[in-house]
């Protein structure tokens, strides 16, 4: 029987604006290409989700990959506000499952700077029955440590659990503890998937 919800985050709940971000900042497309590339899409944004890094020490390392970029990536990196973006059906897909009788959570790779700077795009933390966040746990998807860490922070059941991501990595991971994972595509086809498991 399932029992509990747990949401990734990002691209799941909210949108996430590599590009879009670099370009609200005054950057052309090609520009905002590039600084997404030396940001973003590099293994160092990994380091910012978890945390234990500095957040000077992170800009340092997008600079020393990206020199001719420096001046760009500091003052972009100043504000991340406007990375993420809610989308529209988050708050209510959360309290309809809670009204269905679901324990919701996250489980998201995130830093404490959008955490900060986006914190009205992340609204809806409040409404869950708990949250899971890399920077203050100091581990990031897929390690096997931060959802084993889920289970028991929340007494939650692998078995009674539907975990979906965007990522199959990650969903890869929490299937090998038994939990239900769904590859994120779109919220219709996450419903199906409850419905079904759920029956």
């Amino acid at each position: 029987m399932i029992k509990n919800i747990i949401f990734d985050i990002g691209d799941v709940l909210v949108k996430t604006r590599q590009l879009g971000f670099f370009v609200d900042k005054g950057f052309d497309a090609k520009t905002a290409a590039r600084l997404a590339e030396a940001t973003y899409l590099t293994p160092v944004w990994k380091e910012l989700d978890r945390g234990v890094w500095s957040l000077d020490e992170i800009v340092d390392s997008f600079v020393k990959r990206a020199p001719e970029l420096e001046c760009e990536i500091r003052s972009s990196m100043a504000d991340l506000g406007g990375f993420i973006m809610q989308y529209p059906y988050a708050k209510e897909w959360i309290n309809d499952l809670k009204a269905q009788g679901y324990k919701v959570y996250c489980l998201s790779n995130i830093s404490d700077k959008i955490c900060t700077d986006c914190a009205p795009e992340l609204d809806f933390l409040p409404l869950t029955d708990g949250n899971i966040l890399s920077y203050k746990e100091r581990l990031i998807k897929p390690d096997t440590a931060i959802f084993t860490l889920t289970l028991e922070r929340f007494g939650i059941v692998a078995d009674e659990t539907i975990f979906t991501d965007d990522n199959a990595d990650n969903i890869a991971v929490a299937n090998s503890l038994g939990i239900h994972g769904i590859v994120f595509t779109d919220k219709p086809a996450v419903d199906k998937e409850i419905w079904r498991l759920s029956q």
